[in-house]
């Protein structure tokens, strides 16, 4: 089982519309609801993939009541935590060239006992997990150790943990040796601090990031394909991508894959890549199932080509 840990959920609604013009009456041409954030999106993946999930979340007002209903009907098993705010409702404006303009709420404000309430509730559903995976951003009254906290209790009870976050909340769980972390190259370059132009400077950086705590280093180089670091050495990947439809949870349909497929290796990376290439390649939030995946169309090496320019390189 593959518990997540998603502390600031949103209900997410997606607009696909032809081009996007401010000012301007913009018809959409096709509109999804779906449950978000990071970690319900990994949930959403495990569970396509016909594994258990236990996703534990915060949920308050009607949002999270049709949040729960969402999950509920994708077979997913919801460990709620009652807030007395209302759950996030976030806008994606996904154009038909593939640019993507997000509106993401801030979220409720947790008090002190919702927030222990939250890690009590991670304890008591980790007692089958092989995995947690923790992932977004922080909703407001949390403080920035609470991903380092939380790493730490896992590690209490002898459960992997992966940490899909970023900013001053990674760094600081990265003195918990979390098992895997998920940066993409935006995140990797503000974590070391620097600009990133190639592959070489991707492995770098996450050769710094296990240097301060992290066991594994997965990140998600865009278009440019993933990267994987730990103790057995470095592999690349790159996998074959049609179209881009949508890439709303396209790193969270990665991370599933990995844990999926035992979380460790080349193995794990090719089926990260898998499901990372077939999410981009459906409408919205959509997570792929085993018939959207396309394992031909993936290449993962250890040679590492450390000179290859990012064609999207962080600056």
């Amino acid at each position: 089982m593959i518990l997540t840990v998603t502390p600031n959920p949103s209900l997410d609604r997606t607009y696909e519309v032809p081009s996007l013009d401010r000012g301007a009456v913009v018809r959409a041409t096709g509109e999804r609801v779906d449950p978000g954030g990071k970690g319900v999106n990994v949930s959403r993946a495990v569970a396509a993939a016909g594994r258990r999930t236990v996703a534990v979340l915060p949920l308050g007002g009607a949002p999270g009541a049709l949040v729960a209903d969402l999950l509920d009907a994708q077979g997913i098993e919801v460990a709620p935590v009652p807030v007395a705010g209302a759950t996030r409702s976030n806008i994606a404006l996904a154009e038909a060239d593939g640019v993507l303009t997000k509106i993401n709420a801030p979220g409720p404000e947790l008090t002190a006992a919702e927030q222990e309430l939250l890690l009590e509730t991670v304890r008591q559903q980790s007692r089958d997990a092989a995995w947690i995976a923790c992932c977004g951003s922080l909703p407001r009254g949390l403080a920035l150790s609470w991903y380092a906290e939380l790493v730490a209790r896992a590690h209490a009870v002898g459960v992997r943990i992966a940490l899909d976050t970023s900013g001053p909340a990674l760094l600081r769980a990265l003195r918990e040796r979390p098992d895997v972390v998920k940066p993409n190259a935006e995140e990797l370059a503000g974590a070391v601090g620097r600009p990133l132009a190639t592959v070489g400077d991707a492995v770098k950086a996450a050769g710094e990031l296990r240097e301060r705590g992290a066991r594994t280093v997965l990140a998600s180089l865009g278009a440019d394909g993933q990267l994987l670091v730990d103790d057995a050495g470095a592999w690349f990947g790159t996998a074959r991508v049609s179209a881009v439809r949508s890439n709303v949870g396209a790193g969270d349909a990665s991370l599933a894959g990995f844990l999926i497929a035992g979380g460790t290796g080349p193995d794990a990376l090719a089926s990260a890549l898998a499901h990372g290439a077939a999410a981009v390649q459906l409408p919205g939030s959509v997570m792929p199932g085993p018939a959207d995946l396309d394992p031909s169309g993936v290449t993962v090496t250890a040679d590492v080509p450390v000179d290859r320019p990012l064609k999207e390189a962080v600056t």
